[in-house]
């Protein structure tokens, strides 16, 4: 089976999924098929925008109503979090606006807020305009990445598939190397 196919079908679902998951990676690289028409641009942005927002207001959530887990300890243990609260307390509304941009920050920072006193009333609404800036602004740099890659696709010729497919191939080798660090992060 072609991968094309696989794409126009599930590539939206992917970018959504992706973008709360692994993030910058997964949203360029459905920028780049927006780029190639296998996936429309407006809904690739509208995609990352909601997946990233969703996954991020989760994570908020569950901090703030599990913050005794043992779970959320351990992640207040890491560096990045006591970064995170720091941040928090000196800027908050340009952090919650800007830790999505800041690398090494997107995963903790989310459950460092829902551990703090910022209200859910301020947190969403910012939460929503930082997804709103951030999905759109890393898919349109995977389209326009995209423009530079075109006669790298035009040297394959009609094995464009191949390297569409190594492209996949790297967000999944990607997405398993992170997963693989959280769960041995967790012992």
């Amino acid at each position: 089976m072609a991968i094309e196919p696989l794409i126009i079908r599930y590539g939206l679902l992917a970018i959504f999924l992706g973008a709360g998951i692994e993030g910058e990676a997964v949203v360029m690289t459905g920028g780049v098929l927006a780029h190639r028409g296998l996936v429309p641009l407006i809904p690739a942005c509208i995609c990352a925008t909601v997946g990233s927002c969703l996954v991020d207001q989760g994570w908020f959530a569950l901090a703030r109503r599990f913050r005794d887990n043992r779970w959320i300890k351990r992640t207040r243990a890491k560096p990045a979090f006591a970064k995170a609260l720091g941040w928090l307390e000196r800027y908050p509304t340009a952090f919650i606006l800007a830790f999505r941009f800041i690398y090494g920050m997107r995963t903790v920072s989310p459950i460092a807020i829902g551990t703090s006193q910022v209200p859910a009333r301020k947190f969403v609404p910012l939460n929503a305009l930082a997804a709103a800036i951030w999905g759109p602004a890393f898919t349109l740099i995977g389209y326009y990445f995209g423009a530079t890659i075109d006669p790298l696709i035009a040297r394959f010729g009609g094995q464009a598939h191949i390297l569409l497919l190594a492209v996949a191939a790297v967000v999944l080798l990607g997405l398993l190397i992170h997963l693989g660090r959280k769960l041995l992060s967790r012992d």
